[in-house]
């Protein structure tokens, strides 16, 4: 199998699993590679994402790994197996892999938690308010790539708004509603959009009210995709050097835990309506 250049993220998250499975084994890496008749090289390949797997190489390794967890080993064998080509692909050359990385991991994702402080969620952004966002980066985005950027914010949507949506939970403060993204018109815009959204049942949408008496959790940003299983879920993290894809056991308790924190920290869902309702009416 030819060797990708520029492996996925989920072709990443795939070794790195088989590569976890084996650590946990205590085998070493030339050691595995025997049991499959290989060399170190092409499975140090495979657990960089660099290489494929088949699903019989996949099922070996988890019995050579003594993998008693069935349906993680059959969450691997869909990962090593799948040969979707999303709509992302299209943007593929012309947009940071990490966009393309983001929409997989939606595509794959059986529900996603956000939690925003400054910033409208991506997935319930209008057209204008995602433009105006994309148009305050330094140094200034080209027109093309720009508009690239927002048509691909528009169809990242196509997870909580097509035929077979993902459940969707979204805690925002109240400070991003509240910030005038694009002015005031595209502002009522926006909320508008969120409470539209929001009547879905499948789309939850939380308030962190400034009333609140105290909220500690400011670093909580972040994009919780959960997995088909799991030890295969995903946390997202935007900083100042790019997007941070998280993925280990600890890290996600940690996110799991602080998720639940802000959500409880939140108004509930017809609260936040009403909250919503009156900022909307303020502009």
């Amino acid at each position: 199998m030819a060797r990708r250049k520029q492996p996925t993220a989920r072709q990443e998250r795939l070794g790195s699993e088989l590569r976890k499975l084996r650590e946990a084994a205590g085998l070493k890496g030339r050691d595995a590679a025997a049991l499959l008749g290989t060399d170190s090289a092409q499975l140090s390949q495979i657990e960089f994402g660099t290489a494929g797997v088949s699903e019989e190489r996949v099922r070996r390794l988890a019995a050579h790994y003594a993998c008693t967890d069935t349906e993680l080993t059959e969450a691997l064998v869909a990962m090593a197996t799948d040969r979707t080509h999303g709509w992302w692909e299209e943007y593929r050359g012309h947009l940071p892999n990490s966009f393309l990385d983001l929409s997989e991991l939606e595509h794959h994702a059986t529900s996603r938690w956000d939690v925003d402080l400054l910033h409208v969620s991506g997935l319930l952004q209008t057209e204008d308010y995602a433009r105006a966002l994309f148009s305050t980066r330094i140094p200034e985005l080209p027109e093309s790539e720009l508009e690239l950027r927002v048509r691909h914010r528009m169809q990242r949507r196509l997870i909580i708004q097509g035929a077979t949506p993902t459940p969707y939970e979204a805690v925002i403060h109240e400070a991003a509603l509240r910030i005038r993204v694009g002015g005031r018109a595209a502002a009522h815009a926006q909320l508008a959009r969120i409470l539209e959204l929001s009547e879905a049942d499948h789309v939850t949408v939380r308030v962190i009210p400034f009333a609140l008496d105290r909220f500690d959790d400011t670093g909580s940003a972040m994009i919780y995709a959960n997995g088909v299983v799991p030890k295969l879920d995903t946390v997202v993290r935007d900083g100042p050097h790019g997007t941070t894809f998280i993925d280990s056991e600890a890290q996600l308790g940690v996110f799991r835990t602080l998720f639940r924190r802000v959500e409880a920290a939140s108004l509930g869902p017809e609260r936040s309506r009403e909250l919503i309702h009156k900022l909307a009416k303020e502009l």
